[in-house]
């Protein structure tokens, strides 16, 4: 079949849309983006229905989250290669529509290992969604708006995971656990008609590379091995597991070799040399720390919210949610305004409203009010903005267009990782941090009379006998330490923002339009 002809510029380039197709096409990328996201965290509430429903229990159940994140990890870094294999919309599309395809297949499980293999395989084609749409996204629009354009993928990115829960548990308790799977049919068709019907004319030049074997191999056991040990980590006692400790070496081995194997073959499969450019550098890292922090502070405040405020999973969402309200507002203001702004300056405010909002998040009791809980969230979303959009235009600004689909997967990649690494660690530390102070609260009962007071305080409301007293006192101090370790948690993110603003610093301008050319 003949390739449709591409629409250029004089400079070589796509040309550029206008009006209702740049409309179109936003929201299609935009959609499955959301579409895309959404399903790495809209499963985790249903873990229980879903275990209940095919007869598993709900720790075999986590393989629907975790052979998701596997399979997109391993497939994220092969982006710009596949892009350039297959072109950047004819890759978008097709990853799209299988997307689709094989969600109906989840929904059409009827045994845990079909659902398994669904959502590796979902997770499989979804791996360079988001990051393809953000190189089409970019190369739609002209240079000057493409903060703008920036700024809509950015709400997409970090909304998704969000209203994720929310929106799961409401399918969950309403309908059932397919149409959590079900619902992407819709969005992922129009997105795919829409695509293909205003890009195809504008597919990228394709380049047949040779595949490099040793390189995909090391990629795929190095990344497997990594993503296994970070999702089962805190159930199998970290390092104390032999298989832990296995996907730790196999990791760091595999990982270790393709470093050095990617640097010297002539057509690496993941392209490191993107690390030579020092803004791609420094706002990589400024971002996956940031990421860190950020994502880690985003699992464990709904956590704590169930598990001592006693919130149910909807309440807990809904205050987590209004991070999103002023970071929608404000998102595009920052879009539209990044070619006069003082990007460094902005990352920094950026960093250290997190930070504040993170240490005044530390403050926060058991006891709190719904009221008093959102107001350091809305803050977050201001944070938020300034944040993400500043520090993708610092870490694009010398890339060229023909990179950009290598950098978007390498960074969605090592973004997603920080979020994994940050799940692990902060469950670990937030329960080690939980039994330190349980130990040191009942010392403390323990000493000086205390518990005689307590003991007595405790009789006075029906609480006489001794066993119903020491049960409720173990409960009042594990809410009381659970607390406390979250809070330690808040102040170290709230820290680790503050001195995120340095390395910011390390960036040197000028900072040119997204896929403008590079270099200085």
């Amino acid at each position: 079949m003949a390739e449709p002809k591409t629409e250029v510029t004089t400079n070589g380039e796509p040309a550029l849309l206008h009006g209702t197709e740049l409309v179109l096409v936003t929201i299609a990328i935009a959609l499955a983006t959301f579409m895309e996201v959404l399903d790495t965290t809209i499963v985790n509430v249903s873990v229980r229905h879903i275990a209940g429903t095919l007869g598993v229990s709900p720790s075999e159940a986590t393989w629907t989250i975790s052979s998701y994140t596997l399979a997109a990890a391993i497939m994220q870094p092969l982006t710009g290669w596949i892009s350039k294999q297959f072109g950047e919309v004819r890759t978008f599309v097709t990853s799209a529509s299988l997307f689709v395809l094989f969600s109906m297949l989840c929904g059409l499980a009827t045994s845990m290992p079909m659902l398994v293999i669904g959502r590796l395989m979902q997770g499989m084609v979804s791996g360079p969604m988001v990051p393809m749409a953000q190189a089409l996204l970019l190369r739609s629009y002209a240079p000057q708006k493409r903060g703008m354009a920036m700024a809509l993928w950015a709400m997409v990115i970090f909304l998704a995971p969000i209203f994720g829960p929310i929106l799961g548990g409401y399918i969950t308790d309403n309908l059932s656990w397919p149409w959590l799977f079900y619902i992407n049919a819709p969005v992922g068709i129009f997105s795919v008609i829409i695509t293909w019907s205003v890009l195809r004319k504008r597919e990228t030049k394709r380049t047949k590379l040779p595949v490099d074997v040793v390189g995909l191999g090391l990629l795929i056991l190095g990344v497997g091995a990594l993503q296994f040990m970070l999702d089962n980590g805190n159930d199998m006692d970290w390092f104390n597991s032999n298989i832990i400790t296995a996907a730790a070496v196999t990791s760091f081995i595999c990982l270790t070799l393709l470093i050095a194997w990617e640097l010297t073959d002539r057509q690496p499969i993941v392209d490191l040399h993107l690390f030579v450019h020092r803004n791609f550098r420094v706002g990589l890292i400024a971002l996956c720390i940031g990421f860190f922090a950020f994502f880690g502070v985003t699992v464990i405040y709904p956590l704590w919210l169930q598990t001592t405020v006693d919130y149910t999973a909807t309440w807990a969402g809904l205050a987590t949610a209004p991070v999103g309200v002023l970071g929608l507002v404000l998102m595009p203001f920052v879009g539209r305004n990044m070619a006069t702004m003082n990007l460094r300056a902005a990352a920094t405010f950026g960093f250290l409203v997190f930070g504040v909002s993170m240490i005044w998040l530390s403050k926060m009791n058991a006891t709190v009010s719904f009221g008093q809980l959102i107001q350091p969230r809305l803050l977050q979303g201001v944070a938020m903005a300034f944040f993400f959009l500043p520090l993708n235009q610092i870490m694009l600004s010398d890339i060229r267009a023909d990179e950009l689909a290598s950098a978007a997967g390498l960074s969605t990649f090592l973004r997603n990782v920080s979020g994994s690494i940050a799940t692990a660690v902060s469950v670990w530390v937030w329960g080690r941090r939980t039994d330190f102070h349980a130990t040191m609260l009942a010392q403390h009962v323990q000493q000086n009379g205390v518990w005689q007071n307590y003991a007595g305080d405790l009789a006075h409301v029906g609480l006489s006998h001794q066993s119903a007293a020491l049960a409720f006192t173990d409960s009042v101090v594990l809410r009381q330490a659970q607390t406390m370790g979250a809070n330690d948690l808040f102040l170290a993110y709230g820290w680790i923002f503050m001195m995120m603003v340095f390395v910011v610093w390390l960036a040197k301008p000028p900072f040119r339009a997204i896929g403008g050319g590079g270099g200085h």
